[in-house]
């Protein structure tokens, strides 16, 4: 009886045994099915990716409008919106009082030619006794003294007509300072552009100090567009970037491309212009700015967007991002080894670009990895491999905006 019972647990022991140990050598489920997963082979392929960061789209020019002379609005000749030329009037102010001033002024020009005209006369009448005087007294026929004295009144009448002309210029400076304010009553476009929004209306108080304008014309036919970078970012375009300086890397920056607030690429590509010099202390960033053309109209002062930088990569490793999985901090995929036994590897990324992964190291071409399914594997499972194409999986799983 003993002997049965130790032949049964022996019996039993080596069941448990071939059980774990499994026929195949790998790590299977009990039943040994083997699972079918999709395989790609790891490949090298040129890419073209994106820097992209949130702008501000500017005019090229903005020019805010204010009176020059305080007074109220009387006439508001625009709307928003509204695109116009330069000098084209946009408000009228009240102008009773300094149309008067204007008038008062123009009256004392005349005032002022007129003593002119009489200090002119005078100055003439004492030269001609002047003239009369000089041979009478060479001929002793009056005294000097006579002559003194209508040299005197001629010096005097001199003086005076001096003092008429420099009274008819300060009349004259005083008429054109009130005429210019009758014509500041009428405030202009500085610029030809699109006018902003409309700060002040009729009945409004506006002068030269306001802190706000009353509006704004902007040049919208090119467009600034502002964007800025951490100093991280900003080290790696420096890095992708052809040059020795930095004034050759903007030079040599490819063209740039702008998606709209509608996730839309617009139509025309910019130039990167200028980099601020030194990092913004207060928000660690450096400031870009890219010129666009903006002939259509389709942009304007106060839209946003990103901006868009290309970078390249020439035959670079690439594999599907369906093909890897997180943890902790790495980037894992599951290389197919012999006899078609799995294991995990880290994957170094460079960057992601079209739903692939640049590979910077732990996979080469031609390596063959799990395409898809590589959250139910495990380390050291055998697989059934079902090979599929990198640009069939990449685009099955292309999102459609």
């Amino acid at each position: 009886m003993i002997k049965i019972k130790q032949i049964g647990a022996s019996l039993s022991l080596m069941i448990f045994l071939w059980n774990c140990s499994g026929s195949n050598g790998g790590n299977q489920p009990q039943g040994n099915t083997v699972k079918t997963y999709p395989v790609v082979e790891v490949q090298e392929k040129s890419l073209t990716g994106y820097f992209e960061f949130p702008a501000n789209i500017m005019g090229k020019v903005n020019n805010n409008v204010r009176a020059k002379i305080q007074g109220y609005i009387t006439k508001v000749l625009v709307d928003e919106g509204q695109y116009v030329q330069a000098g084209q009037p946009l408000f009228t102010l009240e102008t009773n009082s300094t149309t008067e001033t204007a008038l008062a002024a123009k009256s004392g020009i005349g005032s002022a030619q007129a003593a002119v005209a009489a200090a002119q006369a005078s100055v003439n009448a004492a030269q001609v006794e002047v003239n009369k005087l000089k041979p009478l007294v060479e001929k002793g026929v009056v005294s000097s003294v006579q002559l003194e004295t209508a040299n005197a009144n001629l010096l005097r009448a001199q003086a005076q007509l001096k003092q008429a002309q420099a009274q008819q210029q300060q009349s004259v400076a005083t008429y054109k300072s009130a005429q210019a304010n009758v014509d500041y009553s009428i405030i202009r476009a500085p610029i030809s552009g699109v006018v902003g929004k409309i700060n002040f209306r009729e009945g409004s108080l506006v002068g030269p100090t306001d802190a706000t304008p009353i509006t704004t014309v902007s040049d919208t036919r090119e467009l600034f567009v502002y964007f800025s970078l951490n100093e991280k970012d900003y080290l790696n375009f420096l890095k992708f970037e052809k040059g020795a300086t930095l004034a050759e890397k903007i030079k040599n920056a490819p063209p740039v491309e702008l998606v709209l607030a509608n996730g839309e690429v617009y139509s025309e590509k910019g130039k990167i212009q200028t980099v601020t010099g030194q990092i913004d202390a207060a928000t660690g960033t450096i400031q870009f700015r890219v010129l666009f053309n903006n002939a259509s109209g389709l942009l304007s002062n106060g839209n946003s967007g990103k901006v868009r930088i290309p970078k390249y990569y020439d035959n670079a490793t690439v594999i599907p991002e369906s093909a890897t999985y997180e943890q902790q901090g790495f980037v894992y995929a599951y290389k197919v080894g012999e006899k078609n036994i799995v294991n995990n590897v880290i994957v170094k990324v460079t960057d992601r670009v079209n739903n692939m992964i640049i590979v910077e190291d732990g996979l080469k071409k031609g390596d063959k990895i799990v395409a898809q399914g590589v959250a139910s594997l495990k380390p050291e499972t055998e697989i059934k491999p079902k090979q599929v194409s990198l640009d069939s999986l990449v685009q099955a799983i292309k999102p459609i905006f």
